[in-house]
C-alpha cells in the first residue's frame, strides 16, 4: 500500500480511538471513575495504547513503513475455538427476552457494584427481579449475579457451554465483538477493531441505563424496563445492536478464518 493511501488511514484511526480514550486517561490522572465510559477499560484486557495502534490487517505491505512491526505478535491462542464460537453465534437465532435483568440480578439483596445510588432502591430493585424471569445466557454475566440471584436463572451458563448457549440477542455477546477483535489486531484492520469498540460503548450505555441505577446526574436518561414502555424500548434497542453485530461478526469470521490455517 502506497504511503499517500495509508497515512491518511492511520491519521484517521487514531484520531477515532484518541476521542475515546482522552477521556477516560484524563480521568485516570485524577483518580476519577465513570460507571459507563470507563467500563471498556477495566472490564477488558486492551490497553487504550494498543486501541490506538493502526494496522492494514495480514498480508499487507506498507511503503515507506518507519513504525512498530505489527507482526511480531503472535496468532492468538485458540484462535479456532474464537473463530468456532463467532460462527455458532451467528448461525443461531438472537433471543430478546432478557430485558438487561443481569445487572439488576448482580445486586439483588448484595449492595451495589458501582458509587450510584438505585432508583428504586433496594427493595424496589429485588421486587422487579422477583416479578421477572432471568433468562441470562452469558457466561460473563452470568458469574457477577449475586449468590441469591443465580437460582433465579432459568439456565447455569458455564464457561464449557458457552459455545452451545452464546446467541445473537445477548449485549454481552455482542459487547465481546470487541474483545475477539482486539484478540486478533494486529492481524486484522484497525479499523474493524474500532468498529467493535465503538460498538461496544454504545451497548454499555443502554446496559446502565436499563440497569437499576440512577444515572440521571450523569446526563444517562433511564430506560426503565420494569415497566412495559421502558421493556419495549430495550428490546427495540437491543434488536439494532443485534443487527449491527451480526455484519459485525461476519466481518470478523471473513477475517480470522484465514488465520486459523496460517496460524
Amino acid at each position: 500500500m502506497r504511503s499517500d493511501a495509508w497515512r491518511p488511514l492511520k491519521a484517521a484511526h487514531e484520531s477515532r480511538v484518541d476521542a475515546w480514550t482522552a477521556p477516560h486517561l484524563d480521568r485516570a490522572s485524577r483518580r476519577e471513575k465513570h460507571p459507563v465510559e470507563d467500563f471498556l477499560f477495566g472490564y477488558y484486557t486492551n490497553r487504550p495504547s494498543r486501541l490506538r495502534r493502526w494496522s492494514p490487517g495480514a498480508g499487507v505491505v506498507l511503503e515507506d513503513w518507519d513504525g512498530e512491526q505489527p507482526w511480531n505478535d503472535p496468532v492468538p491462542d485458540r484462535l479456532g475455538w474464537v473463530v468456532d464460537l463467532l460462527r455458532r453465534t451467528s448461525g443461531r437465532a438472537p433471543a430478546f427476552g432478557c430485558f438487561g435483568l443481569h445487572e439488576w440480578a448482580m445486586v439483588y439483596r448484595s449492595g451495589t457494584r458501582h458509587d450510584v445510588p438505585l432508583r428504586l432502591g433496594e427493595e424496589g430493585t429485588a421486587a422487579v427481579v422477583e416479578a421477572q424471569a432471568l433468562t441470562c445466557t452469558h457466561h460473563d454475566a452470568f458469574r457477577f449475579f449475586a449468590p441469591a440471584a443465580r437460582t433465579l436463572n432459568r439456565l447455569q451458563p458455564s464457561r464449557e457451554d458457552q459455545l452451545e448457549l452464546e446467541q445473537p440477542g445477548c449485549l454481552h455477546a455482542n459487547m465481546d465483538l470487541y474483545k475477539w477483535a482486539y484478540k486478533l489486531s494486529p492481524w486484522i484492520r484497525a479499523e474493524l477493531v474500532a468498529d467493535c469498540f465503538d460498538l461496544a460503548r454504545r451497548i454499555r450505555e443502554l446496559d446502565m441505563r436499563a440497569s437499576p441505577y440512577d444515572l440521571s446526574s450523569l446526563g444517562y436518561p433511564a430506560v426503565p424496563i420494569e415497566t412495559p414502555e421502558g421493556r419495549s424500548a430495550y428490546s427495540c434497542a437491543q434488536r439494532a445492536f443485534a443487527d449491527e453485530a451480526r455484519a459485525l461478526r461476519e466481518r470478523l469470521l471473513v477475517a480470522a478464518t484465514p488465520l486459523v490455517r496460517t496460524g
